[in-house]
């Protein structure tokens, strides 16, 4: 007779939720190690990406992106893709310093990124 056995539990890590839309773009170099569902900021005068810190003064203050994958722009410009627009479980963003929920949910709904608790 098969014997079943529990080899762990399956927890989905599902950032997007339903229909999103993406883009590539470049991640300034120094920004360090950037997690999976960080907040980003779009740098007025390169164009580039950093976490959206809302103390910033160079454009990157105001969220605009969220990272789909982690990233290494320690040393040097990485290229990305972001989420642009869609909706993402709220509980998997990683905020810069001074941003919340509600100061990024105001910013977000302008571009079409909605802010969702999954429910279960």
């Amino acid at each position: 007779m098969a014997k079943f056995e529990n080899e762990g539990a399956y927890v989905p890590s599902m950032l997007m939720l339903g229909h999103h839309r993406a883009r590539k773009v470049t991640i300034k170099s120094g920004a360090g190690k950037l997690d999976r569902g960080t907040v980003l900021g779009q740098v007025s005068a390169d164009k580039k990406y950093l976490k959206s810190i809302a103390a910033a003064n160079d454009g990157s203050q105001t969220p605009d992106a969220i990272l789909s994958e982690g990233v290494d722009a320690t040393s040097a410009d990485v290229e990305a893709i972001v989420y642009i627009a869609g909706e993402v479980d709220q509980d998997k963003l990683i905020l810069g310093a001074g941003h919340t929920l509600g100061s990024v949910d105001a910013v977000f709904r302008t571009k079409s990124i909605w802010l969702v608790k999954p429910m279960g």
